[in-house]
Formats: C-alpha cells, structure tokens, sequence
C-alpha cells in the first residue's frame, strides 16, 4: 500500500514571529531575530553571547494547570503550535477523531527542559531532593514534546519520539510521512521544539563552533559565508498536520502542500565532522522516494550552520547530486540554529515562501566560501520565484542526514 500525504494544518513559533505575514515582512526588511543575551554574561567560560529567543511568546490562558505541571517551555511551545495547526487543519474540535486511533504524533526535540536537570544534579551533588517534583522528569525526557501533545490533545494513535539533535523536526516530518503512506495512520502530528538554554551553546562552544561576533549580533550567524565564524543557538517551535490524501478530500480540508519523497541515513564515521559522500545519499534517497529527478526540484533549503566543516560538506553533498546552479538558501542567519526545531521550522516556512511566490535570501550572506560555491546562493535581497517543488535538507551529530521532498498538491 502507497498513499499520498498532504499537509492541512501549519503553525509555528519563531524569534521573527508566529506568521508568515510577520516573518516575511521582517525578513524583507532585513531583521533577523538575533540578539545578544545580557543574562549570559555571568557564563565566563563561554565564549558566544549571541542567541535567537523568542520574546514575545505568552502561555494561552486556557492550557489549564494541571496540564502545564507535565510541560516545561519546550513543550508550552509545542503544544501551543499543534493547537495552531490542529485549528487551521479543522481537527481541533473534532474530538472523537482526535481519540480515534486514526491520529498519531511523531515530534521531537535534541533534549527536554533542562531547568529540572539542575534539581537532580543538586541530588547527586547534596543527596536532597529540594526541587524535584512528580513532574520533573516528565518535563526534561527527550520525548516530552510528544507526550505532552498526545496527552493534551487526547491522541491515542502511535507516538515516534524523534530526538535526532538537529534531525529532530525533519525527521519527525519524514517517519509521519512513512506512517501514513504505509496505511498505519490516516493523519499525523509532526514536528520539533527547542527551548533556548546556555548549556546548548556550551556544547557548541566547546568545539569551537559558536559565533563569537558578540558585538554585532545582527551580522551574525553567516551560512556559507567567507567570514563565517560559528553558529548561534536559537529556539522555536513548528507543527505540520499530515494527512492520507483522500481522508483530506473527503473531508474538505484544504490542502496546502504534498510531501513526496523522504530520505534519511547515517553517516558511520564520527560523531561530530559530517561526511559529503553520506549527505549527498540522503538527498538521493529522497529523489528516489519522490520519483523524480533532481531536475524536477527548483529549490534547495539547506541547512547552513555556518561551522566550517558543517557547511563545506553540505554544499559539496548538493552541488554533487544537482550538478547545476540550483537556487539555494538557508534560513538560520535569522533565527540561528534552534536545533530540534529547525527541520520543522524550515519545512513550514518553504511551504510558506512557496506558497506566496518569494523565498527569503541567506541572512548575512555577502561572499560566498570558495568551497561552497556552484549552487545558485539567494543573495541580496528576496527572489520572486514561482516554484512547485523545494528540498529541505538537515544534517545533525552523529552523522545523521535527513531530506525532505515537499511541492503544491495536484490533482
């Protein structure tokens, strides 16, 4: 069995804002959601202060108490884009469907909240439990994203936890995908969230792979950029409503893109320098689950760190399975790297720019790396471009690799 898979429902939560209207709008402008953290500067052992928060998220008013003492921020911001995405797909009130069986969530996060870490480490450390809650756990699992959802929204489907480091949202999108292709779910719940913490920075810090441009955040990450100098860390959240194609139909939903191939691997090399020969076998694996050729595809969204390592073999991996100038671009020069959730994030705003016939240009980007050149780099300011078919590529430690294949939904 083979069903086609189409998204009804998109929403999410940026350090640009929570729409395509605002996101876009800022990013024409030329703002990106980078900033300088003041409360970072007590951290004397890290080197980057630089960071992509959202600022202006609130907790709705009606997520009840109860349900918010298994959730910490990384779960307020999952679950709150799933009830904008869930609403836009016509789902949310559909309650009897929601605890049919018939929905599922695969979502993921590269880590829980990391607040309640601090209570065990103080056990460990003292042997007192001050701190520690029924809930604690709960909050801090790497699948607590997921749990959190399924329990808020009563889904009694199945439950693919994907805490995959920067995979996490794509591949949550690509394993919902196989789900409902393969018949197990009519519709699925897909997506990533990250919370924004000083510890993810230090990981990266301590590989020399952060942006210490603390002075200029607003130039700051550069994706394949000659002056590159590291990544920034972000945070966001994003959720897609995937749903059987004729279960869509038959219901009236409107559809809003189709995804068409997926393709994901691991590299089996080192846990932390990515390999081109492995990447590029992603990518042709999604070509290969589409049934098209890479000929077919007008744009590639990469995944544009702005390591050194990171984006040279990223952009060798694309330019070896095009073989031509492919529009190319990333979106983390505006909300930094928010890990679990970029996959997710840039898989909804492709839709987006897609959709409205512009695709934002690489934030920061002004001279290209010689070792990254071939594509055709979206520089200077947004191209209008109408295009029926894009890429988005994420890459993650341990060699993970990861391709999505998504287009307008035809007849």
């Amino acid at each position: 069995m083979s069903r086609r898979v189409v998204v009804t429902g998109m929403a999410g939560v940026t350090s640009l804002g929570e729409n395509w209207t605002d996101i876009q709008a800022k990013m024409k402008a030329g703002n990106t959601g980078i900033c300088y953290m003041d409360d970072w500067e007590r951290y004397h052992d890290i080197g980057t202060r630089l960071a992509g928060p959202v600022t202006d998220f609130t907790i709705p008013k009606h997520y009840s108490r109860k349900s918010l003492r298994s959730m910490g921020r990384v779960s307020h911001l999952s679950v709150y884009a799933t009830e904008c995405a869930l609403t836009q797909a016509g789902l949310l009130e559909d309650k009897d469907f929601l605890q049919s069986g018939k929905i599922g969530t695969a979502y993921g996060s590269s880590f829980g909240s990391t607040p309640p870490v601090k209570a065990f480490a103080r056990l460990m450390e003292t042997g007192e439990a001050r701190g520690l809650t029924a809930t604690s756990y709960i909050q801090m699992m790497s699948h607590t994203a997921a749990v959190n959802i399924g329990v808020f929204f009563g889904l009694t489907g199945r439950v693919i936890p994907t805490s995959s480091a920067c995979t996490s949202g794509s591949m949550a999108v690509g394993y919902a995908y196989e789900a409902i292709k393969a018949g197990q779910q009519d519709v699925m719940v897909a997506g990533g969230a990250e919370e924004l913490c000083p510890t993810m920075a230090a990981v990266f810090d301590t590989l020399y792979a952060t942006s210490q441009r603390n002075d200029e955040p607003h130039l700051s990450p550069r994706p394949y950029d000659t002056a590159r100098d590291g990544l920034v860390i972000g945070e966001g959240a994003s959720t897609l409503i995937l749903e059987e194609r004729e279960h869509a139909l038959a219901r009236g939903a409107k559809i809003y893109a189709e995804i068409l191939g997926f393709g994901t691997n691991s590299d089996g090399k080192h846990i932390t320098q990515p390999s081109a020969d492995t990447m590029k076998g992603a990518l042709e694996l999604a070509i290969k689950d589409s049934g098209l050729t890479p000929d077919d595809i007008a744009l590639v969204s990469g995944h544009g760190t702005a390591t050194s390592q990171g984006d040279v073999a990223e952009c060798r991996a694309t330019l070896s399975v095009f073989n031509r100038d492919v529009p190319f671009h990333t979106l983390k020069g505006y909300f930094g790297h928010s890990l679990g959730a970029c996959g997710a994030i840039e898989a909804w705003l492709g839709i987006e720019a897609m959709q409205s016939g512009w695709v934002p240009v690489t934030a920061n980007l002004t001279e290209v790396d010689p070792d990254c050149v071939g594509m055709d780099h979206i520089m200077g300011n947004g191209r209008e471009m109408n295009f029926d078919i894009f890429m988005s590529n994420n890459f993650a430690f341990g060699g993970i690799n990861t391709s999505l294949i998504i287009g307008k939904h035809s007849a």
